[in-house]
């Protein structure tokens, strides 16, 4: 099948390599907003509906490589890419690598590296949606790496989301991915605890929610801490309102209550210890919010 070539940067060529239900995601939604599609994937039959839809299916990751300025990469992992890359040879010389797969700070550094050696353009990314929002208003798309390479391919990645450059440095966007799924998880159990608590009451969770996520955290929790974010910057915890040692009261409140109750007690006891530690290492006059100090040092080991 020959593919339409557009000079319209809104409708620019782009592979997409690793066919997930993620990458089916992005590949549906490039080919939806007029790019010519080329696809590739372990296998091959995982492209069967975007093919039908008017992509193009390469056999080799070399060809799907070269028939793109932009390769969108969705894979498991680093190691993936690097295998999947192995038999593309010089393909990816002078042309725009996109990964989107997950990892860590210093994953993310060795790939741009590798794609250097390669001659090829690197960013590093993370989608900050499930795939049915993937294309949708408020969908995010987080990008590190040179600015002048996402500008260069806004218009493109513009169409999977919201692209949003954060640096140079191509650990940032999977920095920040870590960062916002570890908010995610604890804000998360925070809630599930929560509920447990108040179930034990025979509380029903949607009573709890209703509460609990539409009054008490944007009105308290979110709005308190976007106000104090200059607090962090500066190091600067007042505790005029309240200091960690009356913290540490409620903390141990929430354990006693949790354990009276008979609900998991191991996160309130965590909450308590670092709070403790927050107060053993000075802190005991500053707010709660004074426990920054605590998280960013190394965990002591015994």
């Amino acid at each position: 099948m020959t593919q339409q070539r557009s000079t319209d940067p809104r409708h620019a060529p782009v592979t997409v390599i690793g066919l997930g239900p993620m990458g089916l995601a992005l590949a549906e939604t490039l080919r939806e907003r007029g790019h010519p599609l080329t696809v590739w994937n372990r296998t091959p039959a995982n492209a069967d509906g975007v093919v039908a839809q008017g992509a193009r299916r390469s056999a080799t990751v070399a060809d799907a490589v070269s028939a793109s300025p932009v390769t969108i990469v969705c894979l498991k992992d680093y190691a993936s890419l690097y295998s999947v890359f192995d038999t593309a040879g010089d393909a990816l010389k002078g042309r725009v690598l996109v990964n989107l797969c997950s990892g860590t700070p210093n994953e993310a550094r060795a790939a741009a590296d590798w794609a250097h050696e390669r001659g090829a353009a690197y960013l590093d990314g993370a989608i900050m949606v499930p795939p049915p929002l993937v294309g949708h208003p408020g969908s995010v798309f987080l990008y590190s790496g040179p600015e002048h390479v996402l500008e260069a391919h806004r218009a493109t990645l513009a169409s999977m989301g919201d692209p949003r450059h954060l640096g140079s440095d191509p650990a940032l966007a999977v920095l920040y991915n870590t960062a916002l799924l570890t908010m995610m998880y604890a804000t998360m159990n925070g809630f599930l605890h929560a509920t447990a608590l108040v179930g034990s009451a025979d509380v029903p969770a949607t009573a709890f929610a209703d509460l609990a996520l539409n009054w008490f955290m944007p009105s308290v929790v979110d709005s308190t801490l976007i106000a104090q974010a200059p607090s962090l910057d500066r190091g600067d915890y007042p505790g005029d309102l309240g200091t960690m040692e009356m913290n540490l009261s409620a903390l141990e409140h929430i354990t006693r209550t949790s354990a009276e109750q008979g609900v998991h007690t191991d996160q309130p006891r965590l909450m308590q210890e670092i709070a403790e530690r927050a107060i053993a290492a000075g802190h005991g006059g500053d707010n709660y919010l004074a426990v920054f100090e605590i998280f960013k040092k190394a965990t002591r080991t015994p």
